[in-house]
């Protein structure tokens, strides 16, 4: 599985679903030791660099902690990443 930046509803769409797959514990609670580390990890994978690893860490807790399952994580870094995230400009000076 690739996700790549190009197609940025793609990661959309995935997202949504895993978000779901959260919502399993409520009727299986010991999904929860299988997804929380999985939901870390994809975390990871989807977001590259700091904010990722960050947003890996946060989705591992979420989906740890009972409860919790109804955050929408993966959502909500989507929503960071492509509407509320300036780019970060690089500003190069040149002597």
């Amino acid at each position: 599985m690739s996700f790549s930046e190009k197609n940025k509803y793609k990661k959309l769409g995935y997202s949504i679903v895993f978000d779901a797959l959260g919502y399993v514990s409520f009727l299986f609670p010991p999904f929860d030791i299988i997804w929380a580390p999985t939901a870390g990890y994809l975390m990871t994978k989807m977001y590259k660099g700091k904010t990722g690893k960050i947003a890996g860490v946060i989705a591992f807790i979420e989906e740890a902690l009972p409860f919790t399952d109804v955050i929408p994580t993966f959502t909500l870094m989507w929503i960071y990443t492509y509407i509320f995230k300036t780019e970060e400009t690089i500003i190069e000076i040149k002597s």
